[in-house]
């Protein structure tokens, strides 16, 4: 009799712990399962591409906005700054920020001669009241790790580099690069592992096919090549505002705000100047493609790494006007070279119709159908088409979906592999692809696959995951590329 009634209770009780979220959860789902988008065309009314904003404004080449300006952490309630000194010591935490390597804020700040806690200290000192349902959705605390690749090149778990190792590996590039002749093949052999950022510069301008393999040479030809390049801004930049390049210009003014919105350095109206030139400058003489959406981002790697030979720490941050312009004008130039010598070899993306990107999009579905059959049958069963994320994918080299750090580290491989942008970088989608296999079969309507796919949490991955992509992404090459019965049905 008495565990009956007590099953009465717990079924008359509104205060049972769960009954919020089970009844929250079943009001959710059953909302959205009456929402449940059915087709890529009603996903596509109901949702607006960031980057397609705006596409029509800026008629007068208006300058860009400047980037909102955070705003202070709110002050602490009332409750909270009665709290007594020992439950504040408690609760203090050592919170990093991206100000730098080997800085670190406290949790509070002195004020006027008042503490005043940031917002994670006001989170952590309420967490005690929180409900269920907050406690349920709040995320484990995971420390912040800078958008550029710093000297530490440091991984997503924060783990030391191995200083032996690296120096070891430092030495055998400094070896390579001080030859009168430098081996390309063993230059390239050791960079499919990842670059020293210490050499990055010059071993790029080396794979890329910028600077001769000949030591005594290599002077001679950057000079030629950056005084060839301000020649073509002296003879061309100018026909920016006529009537046959209006457009093109045009475009490419609204899209250089866009580039790497998150990291100041690219905000900086020197930089989108730069940019702008560069741009303008390789869609005139490349008249069969011109100017496409998604060129923009890949002058951003060679930028960074080429600015990085004069900035120690902190590139992010770095003001470009504080270098000398001899320097600046250098930076500019090879920048255009690079990434000139990278589209020469995927032109094809970017002509008309974009005959490139399709192909590789179609060889895409045809690996993946092979590899993970599950993942394949998944998408077909909620009517997901490759095309709708694996565009951007080759469109952009998945610089949209990679933090910058972690695409520097992928370009140090695609360079040392042959034809490493246009056809290694299918098996790296691919890789990329089921990596996240768990999640996609998790997911089961189609606005919920789709919106996965375009914002793949992959803020925190560094060398490590990047490497481990390589990696099977170097397996499925070496299965399928050579054996091609087994990459048709």
């Amino acid at each position: 009799m008495a565990s009956d009634n007590k099953l009465q209770f717990w079924r008359r009780s509104a205060k049972v712990p769960g009954r919020f979220l089970k009844e929250a959860s079943k009001t959710n789902a059953l909302s959205i399962k009456s929402k449940k988008v059915s087709s890529f065309h009603e996903f596509a009314r109901s949702t607006n591409d960031a980057w397609d904003i705006g596409d029509d404004e800026d008629e007068d080449f208006l300058p860009p906005s400047t980037p909102p300006v955070p705003q202070p952490s709110a002050p602490a309630s009332s409750a909270n700054l009665s709290m007594s000194e020992s439950q504040l010591a408690d609760r203090r935490t050592v919170v990093k920020e991206e100000d730098g390597p080997g800085k670190v804020r406290t949790g509070s700040q002195q004020t006027n001669g008042r503490v005043v806690k940031s917002n994670s200290e006001a989170q952590l000192s309420t967490s005690a009241v929180r409900s269920p349902l907050q406690k349920q959705q709040s995320l484990p605390i995971r420390p912040i790790i800078p958008l550029v690749a710093r000297i530490s090149d440091q991984n997503a778990s924060g783990a030391p580099p191995m200083a032996v190792r690296e120096k070891s590996r430092l030495d055998k590039f400094r070896q390579l690069l001080g030859s009168p002749n430098t081996d390309l093949e063993e230059l390239r052999k050791h960079s499919w592992s990842g670059i020293p950022r210490e050499v990055r510069p010059i071993t790029w301008r080396l794979l890329s096919g910028y600077l001769p393999a000949n030591m005594e040479r290599r002077e001679l030809v950057l000079k030629r090549k950056r005084e060839e390049y301000f020649g073509f801004i002296e003879q061309y930049y100018h026909s920016r505002t006529d009537e046959h390049h209006r457009d093109t210009y045009r475009q490419i003014h609204i899209d250089i705000p866009r580039t790497n919105p998150l990291i100041p350095l690219f905000q900086q109206p020197l930089v989108q100047e730069v940019f702008e030139r560069i741009l303008f400058i390789w869609a005139i003489r490349h008249p069969a493609s011109g100017y496409v959406q998604g060129i923009n981002d890949l002058v951003t790697p060679f930028f960074v790494v080429f600015l990085s030979e004069f900035v120690e720490e902190d590139v992010e941050n770095f003001d470009v006007s504080s270098l000398p312009l001899e320097i600046q004008r250098n930076i500019e130039a090879d920048s255009f070279w690079c990434m000139s010598k990278l589209l020469d070899g995927i032109q094809d993306n970017y002509t008309f119709a974009q005959p490139g990107i399709q192909i590789k999009v179609k060889a895409l579905e045809e690996l993946v159908s092979r590899i993970d059959e599950d993942v394949h049958s998944h998408f077909q069963r909620y009517e997901v088409e490759y095309l709708q994320f694996a565009f951007r994918w080759m469109n952009n080299l998945l610089m949209r979906e990679l933090p910058l750090r972690c695409t520097i580290r992928l370009w140090d491989t695609y360079q040392a592999e042959a034809d490493g942008f246009s056809h290694f970088h299918l098996y790296v989608c691919a890789a990329f692809l089921i990596e996240w296999r768990k999640e996609i079969l998790s997911m089961v309507d189609f606005q919920g696959l789709l919106m996965l796919l375009q914002n793949l949490p992959t803020i925190h991955w560094g060398n490590e995951e990047v490497g481990l992509l390589l990696a099977e992404a170097y397996r499925l090459k070496y299965m399928f590329a050579d054996a091609p019965n087994h990459y048709r049905r």
